[in-house]
């Protein structure tokens, strides 16, 4: 009879052991497809990659991925799916910040990992930090004070500043004008455009910087509004001698579509994808061609990384236990493409950097050059202040 029952409890280990881990993935495919669709593929990618060398542990990964409609609402109900119905281990995913706020907040009731892709405000891993979520991307403050020194070199004085009105652009236009004040006393602001993501009305904008007459203007936008903001620049002469700063506008999947419109001389953020000959990017960018037939973006390397980050977090806790992913991914050190990152246990972001340089033009399509790779782990507040902003 003993026999019989250790037979039975081996029989329901390994059962346990064979199941795959699955991880519930949403995203706002619809509303930002430019963005998530590359994410999507790289996402694909690592799950091929880890489940053909074996899975984590003996057991594969399963990605279920849904659309949560690019709302806070919509994103808690396809979330609650993901877990009720779906019976995920995790959570993974979102793009814009208010979404990623909204899911790590059922994160946190709910006692479930979340592992926020892409949403770039600060409040997710600092003001609304939780035990249970962690983020990849350098955050809006990281990103923006990677360019602060680029923008103090330039010797501006008279700065204008342009952003989408939501958490995301709120917090990038905030750190701007705190960081670039601290760097070069004695700036003044002289115009504040904020309009609605998504909905720009691009020549008032424009007429109501140039109106101002700035020496040098920061940007927050992206995607539409991006393309939209430049054609009309261009048009009406708002960029000549004047110096500009925009966060994200050298990500190829808001680069690319300004072809010959791209304006030269701007600082960015970006990704240079078919420069960078580091070993893990090159390996990256090889599979990446080999299995898509196309380059990589920004969102193929977070969404290759994000995954990636789950199995390595399952393997060093040998379980996917929420409590157990939680503890090993507090400090996990691994490879991305960008190069080693660490998950700093202090407050849950990833050591993940971005590359930053200046846009030109070459055979009618807009690159990045002078450019140089900023390390996240660099560009954070001290320890004592981020502890002052988690209030865990």
């Amino acid at each position: 009879m003993r026999t019989v029952f250790l037979v039975a409890a081996l029989m329901v280990s390994n059962s346990v052991l064979a199941q795959p881990i699955r991880i519930g993935e949403l995203n706002s495919y619809k509303v930002f497809p430019a963005f998530l669709e590359p994410y999507k593929k790289g996402m694909e990618l690592a799950l091929e990659e880890i489940n053909a060398a074996g899975g984590v542990n003996g057991r594969k990964l399963e990605l279920v991925s849904r659309d949560d409609g690019g709302t806070p609402g919509d994103a808690v109900r396809v979330a609650e799916e993901l877990l009720s119905r779906e019976k995920a281990d995790v959570l993974m995913g979102t793009f814009a910040s208010n979404v990623g706020l909204a899911v790590a907040n059922l994160a946190n009731q709910r006692k479930v990992l979340f592992l926020a892709s892409e949403p770039l405000t600060d409040k997710i891993v600092w003001e609304n930090g939780n035990r249970y979520t962690f983020r990849l991307r350098p955050s809006t403050y990281m990103q923006t004070a990677m360019l602060v020194p680029q923008a103090a070199k330039l010797g501006k004085k008279r700065w204008a500043i342009v952003y989408p009105n939501y958490e995301y652009g709120q917090s990038a236009a905030a750190s701007f004008k705190k960081l670039l004040s601290q760097a070069q006393p004695g700036i003044e602001f002289v115009a504040e455009q904020a309009p609605a993501l998504g909905k720009i009305d691009a020549g008032a904008v424009v007429q109501a910087l140039a109106d101002a007459k700035p020496d040098a203007i920061f940007s927050a936008l992206f995607a539409a509004d991006l393309q939209k903001f430049v054609r009309e620049g261009n048009t009406r002469g708002l960029f000549k001698n004047v110096a500009v700063v925009n966060l994200l506008g050298g990500e190829p999947e808001y680069l690319d579509p300004l072809k010959d419109e791209t304006p030269e001389g701007w600082w960015v953020t970006g990704y240079p994808w078919s420069e960078i000959d580091t070993p893990e990017h090159k390996r990256f960018r090889d599979a990446y061609q080999k299995r898509w037939n196309d380059y990589p973006r920004v969102g193929s390397v977070v969404g290759y990384t994000s995954v990636y980050a789950i199995a390595n977090a399952a393997k060093k806790a040998g379980s996917a236990d929420t409590e157990k992913l939680v503890e090993a991914l507090k400090g996990l050190q691994m490879q991305s493409p960008f190069g080693p990152i660490t998950w700093r246990p202090i407050d849950h972001q990833s050591t993940m950097g971005a590359y930053v340089g200046q846009l030109a033009k070459k055979g009618g399509r807009g690159v990045m050059v002078n450019w140089h790779y900023a390390d996240g782990a660099k560009f954070q507040p001290s320890d004592r202040e981020i502890r002052a902003l988690r209030k865990e």
